[in-house]
């Protein structure tokens, strides 16, 4: 039988926490888990995803039911075999990992026309990273250039196509009533960025 695991009523990332301590607890068991919103849903289907689970989703009444089989136990968790290396062939070495918080549509403070058009200027210039731009996330205001409505909507589109990892706040897109209107990357929370901010190898703070 699956566990159940009724996280309606909580804010982010209380629903992921309470997976993540299942998971945890028993990487094997099936889980059922009930939320009450989209942003929620979405962050915990990705979250079992990376876990290596089979993840189901069907809405009822405004309530997500998501169930989850698999788990390590269907190879999910299993390490990559080591790459081989030719005698005395030193392997090249990985690009650092840039994240790039976003936290307003506006860059700066003193005049917000002239905010937004250095922060448009940034986002289109951020390509000059190269490999080492690695996750773009999007928080409070600067949600709003994840929307329909961004001005560098088909340049935030190009670098999730480039292999950029691109994630928006779901708990801000809510907030702002925005969350039908996201057109790029992820649905994150806040263990999300917490533990992406602890793996990068340099953040930038943007806003």
């Amino acid at each position: 039988m699956a566990k159940l695991i009724d996280a309606c009523g909580l804010a982010c990332p209380a629903p992921v926490l309470l997976v993540k301590d299942a998971v945890e607890q028993n990487p094997e068991a099936e889980l059922t888990v009930v939320v009450d919103n989209p942003g929620s849903a979405e962050n915990v289907s990705r979250f079992l995803g990376t876990r290596g689970y089979q993840v189901q989703q069907a809405e009822d009444n405004g309530r997500f039911h998501i169930h989850a089989t698999g788990g390590k136990a269907a190879g999910g968790g299993a390490a990559e075999p080591a790459k081989k290396t030719k005698s005395g062939e030193k392997d090249a070495p990985e690009p650092r990992k840039i994240l790039v918080l976003v936290t307003s549509n506006t860059l700066g403070s003193g005049d917000d026309v002239l905010g937004e058009k250095l922060m448009i200027s940034y986002l289109k210039t951020i390509k000059e990273m190269g490999p080492e731009l690695w996750q773009l996330i999007f928080v409070n205001g600067g949600v709003r250039l994840t929307t329909a409505s961004s001005p560098v909507l088909k340049e935030i589109q190009e670098y999730e196509k480039s292999g950029v990892i691109v994630l928006a706040c779901g708990t801000c897109l809510d907030h702002f009533g925005l969350a039908a209107e996201k057109k790029v990357g992820g649905t994150t929370n806040m263990l999300d960025i917490v533990m992406a901010t602890q793996l990068a190898d340099k953040v930038v703070s943007m806003g």
